[in-house]
């Protein structure tokens, strides 16, 4: 009887384990269905008129604010870095080791690069900030209208202010992450990664909650972010590497400084074209998911009432 028993149950777990694996399967599958299904349809948004008419007003606020914080203080930037390498032990230690070597001339390139490269997070933080103050309420609209017409709007009344907060505070921790990790740049294989995941990390956080803040409410996002994490910051990793290409621009401009002029908007415009991608994949990719969250709790209740039903009893 117990060895009975024994392959009972051996067989009962097999079924439920089999049955968790096709869960976790078929999960999977709709998962990266549903990734890739969204990237395309980013990609196919970015070129309708009105989402590059929308980038325009992100795009010109940065380009203003860079180039005329740049007018103002470039200069005084310069000065100063190259006091503080004059002053250095260390500085003059390494200006004589690459006179020795004939590369002496790199003194007048590594004071600009340094500024750039210090300036740089700075810029691609207003990019994705702008993008999702500006650019974001408006994609989630177009995307809501054209493919969830159906998709009640449960968000706070002031998704703005909690969205501001979001991404305040999701700033701060980068930017914190970003000077920690700085000692690790020094590592030739980190500084090619560690910037763009911390970058794709603060695009996940934020453009994921600014993409659910009109529809979903605080139960739903919260649903939402645990279920697909993964997916999500897979997302934001994959867009922070795209807004790495522009640093190679950045760096083009210090060593030929007779196109820097050219080549800072040409990077500012990347970022803010890397950011308004990232927007539209996360809009589709999150309405989608909120949209099958939402269709989930139908045949749930559905089974409820025709369970409990029959048992009533009548007067």
């Amino acid at each position: 009887m117990a060895l009975v028993n024994i392959r009972r149950f051996g067989s009962h777990a097999t079924i439920i384990l089999t049955s968790a694996a096709r869960l976790l399967l078929w999960r999977y599958a709709s998962t990266m269905n549903l990734l890739f299904d969204s990237f395309w349809r980013a990609a196919a948004y970015c070129l309708q008129p009105r989402v590059m008419l929308v980038s325009l007003m992100p795009l010109v606020i940065v380009i203003s604010l860079t180039v005329g914080l740049g007018y103002l203080f470039w200069d005084a930037a310069l000065d100063q870095v190259r006091y503080s390498m004059d002053s250095s032990s260390f500085a003059k230690s390494a200006w004589r080791w690459l006179e020795e070597v004939g590369l002496g001339q790199l003194k007048t390139v590594l004071a600009p690069l340094l500024v750039i490269f210090a300036v740089t997070p700075l810029i691609v933080l207003a990019s994705l900030l702008m993008v999702a103050w500006l650019m974001t309420p408006a994609i989630v609209r177009l995307v809501a209208m054209r493919r969830f017409p159906g998709l009640q709007r449960q968000g706070a009344a002031a998704s703005f202010l909690r969205s501001l907060a979001w991404s305040l505070g999701s700033s701060v921790a980068a930017l914190l992450a970003i000077v920690v990790t700085i000692p690790l740049w020094l590592v030739p294989p980190l500084i090619l990664v560690l910037p763009p995941l911390i970058w794709g990390w603060l695009a996940y956080r934020i453009m994921a909650f600014d993409a659910l803040a009109e529809h979903a409410s605080h139960d739903e996002r919260v649903t939402l972010f645990a279920r697909h994490r993964m997916p999500l910051l897979c997302m934001g990793v994959v867009c922070g590497f795209l807004g790495a290409a522009p640093s190679l621009v950045w760096a083009s401009g210090a060593l030929f400084a007779a196109a820097f002029v050219l080549l800072v908007p040409l990077a500012i415009w990347i970022y803010t074209l890397v950011f308004a991608f990232a927007s539209l994949w996360f809009t589709h990719y999150c309405l989608y998911a909120l949209q099958l969250l939402r269709s989930e709790a139908v045949p749930v209740a559905a089974n409820v009432v025709e369970t409990e039903l029959p048992h009533l009893e009548s007067p």
